[in-house]
């Protein structure tokens, strides 16, 4: 059964080269990657519509400033059967007429709505933009830390790799001693079994790796068949940061804030709308009527008339009592206003909260990156030793491969400090407002 399990995984990992082999294989900087995201995502592309779909209602014509033209037409046809008052006698009549009108409704006044509605629009098309930027940073850490994933798959495919190329030879150095007799068969089994674990362990990180790719992929929003060889560092970016100075930079460059401050003056023109409610409106109608008539009575010749008119009428209106409705409105406008104000204390706390959380975080995963470096060191000191004792005999090869898992894991807990240690630092980035400017 192992023999049938390690025979499937080689088949699978041999069918996974070749579809590899079989694509184009494209250059890929991080750079690069977030560029084509900010192009493709689909997220983005929505909230993109979404900025010019508030850009559009960002006019002073659905302000309301400008007045409303209707023009019409209406025809009228009819024939009437009926006895004559005078003869007694029944009488046909036909009856035509067309009647085309012009319209103009203007309001001329309403306690300044029309301003307070047009910069009411104008902040919504900022808070659109705002709304649009928190997605595009949302996607670039994502973007960034699918590329540092997928990095982080390479790396340790490569640890994988040269311990399973130690993992052969040590195979093959125990075949060779057992044809001497200087080795027995439980020595070529253990060998043999080390040998096989490393190849299933290179497999499973092989699709970890092809994974993580077409998670890039997604987020990119290209086509799952394209394959990318990522040519950035896997290195992590190490800053001497002082918290306060990241605190006034959140509070006056990140996104969330910002859109909240806008949000702010978004229901402080509620607030004024509401109140304009209480002022008189002024309304103006104009236009003109004109009618044309056309009679014909049986026996008669017919008769046609026409007539027409030009009326500008002007309307006041002031609201004395509406059942405290306007004023139900005006409290409702400032308890929302307060809600906001809440809100935005609130958004302060928790942003003061957990940028305190990952500033430590960073400060911690550095210190845990030097710890891993020196780890990872000795451990490579150690393996290279044991190697060479193994080859001498001064050890066996359990503790040869009690070695070997050592220095695989400290490989790759110094992976996965270098790649936390990034997480932190984009995590700053977005925090503080300055992720679209650092990848941009």
């Amino acid at each position: 059964m192992k023999s049938f399990k390690y025979i499937s995984i080689l088949v699978l990992l041999l069918g996974l080269s070749g579809f590899i082999n079989a694509q184009q294989i494209t250059p890929l900087s991080l750079e690069e990657a977030v560029s084509i995201a900010l192009e493709k995502n689909f997220e983005i592309q929505i909230s993109n519509k979404n900025v010019e779909s508030a850009q559009l209602n960002n006019s002073w014509e659905a302000a309301g400033m400008f007045p409303s033209v209707n023009i019409g037409l209406s025809q009228t046809n009819r024939f009437d059967n009926s006895e004559s008052m005078t003869s007694g006698e029944r009488d046909d009549v036909l009856r035509s007429g067309i009647q085309p009108y012009v319209q103009v409704q203007w309001m001329l006044f309403n306690g300044l709505s029309v301003y307070m509605r047009k910069d009411k629009f104008e902040l919504i098309e900022q808070l659109s933009e705002g709304n649009a930027a928190v997605v595009v940073e949302n996607k670039i850490q994502a973007v960034v830390l699918a590329y540092y994933q997928t990095l982080l798959n390479r790396e340790k495919l490569k640890t994988i790799e040269r311990v399973k190329k130690l993992s052969r030879d040590r195979f093959n150095y125990v075949e060779t001693k057992k044809q001497f007799g200087s080795a027995v068969s439980y020595d070529v089994l253990q060998a043999k079994n080390s040998y096989l674990s490393d190849s299933t362990n290179y497999l499973l990180q092989s699709l970890e790796l092809k994974k993580s790719l077409l998670n890039l992929n997604l987020l990119m929003g290209v086509d799952k068949e394209s394959v990318y060889e990522l040519t950035s560092e896997f290195t992590p970016v190490i800053e001497d940061y002082k918290y306060f100075d990241l605190e006034d930079k959140m509070f006056s460059s990140n996104k969330t804030l910002q859109n909240q401050y806008i949000n702010m003056e978004v229901l402080q023109k509620d607030v004024a709308l509401a109140k304009a409610a209480v002022w008189p409106t002024l309304n103006m109608n104009a236009g003109t009527d004109y009618a044309s008539n056309y009679v014909r009575y049986s026996g008669a010749d017919p008769n046609s008339s026409y007539s027409y008119d030009f009326y500008v009428n002007f309307s006041l209106n002031f609201n004395l009592y509406d059942g405290g409705r306007t004023r139900r409105m005006i409290k409702q406008a400032v308890i929302q206003s307060d809600i906001g104000n809440i809100q935005e204390s609130q958004i302060k706390q928790t942003l003061s909260n957990g940028l305190l959380t990952i500033y430590e975080m960073y400060q911690i995963r550095k210190q845990l990156l030097s710890v891993a470096d020196v780890g990872l060191e000795t451990a490579q000191l150690n393996l290279d030793l044991s190697t060479e004792k193994f080859k001498n005999g001064s050890i066996n090869s359990f503790n040869f491969r009690d070695v070997q898992i050592i220095f695989i894991n400290s490989e790759f807990n110094r992976l996965e400090a270098v790649y936390n240690l990034i997480n932190t630092h984009t995590e700053l980035l977005r925090a503080t407002g300055g992720i679209i400017s650092e990848y941009e």
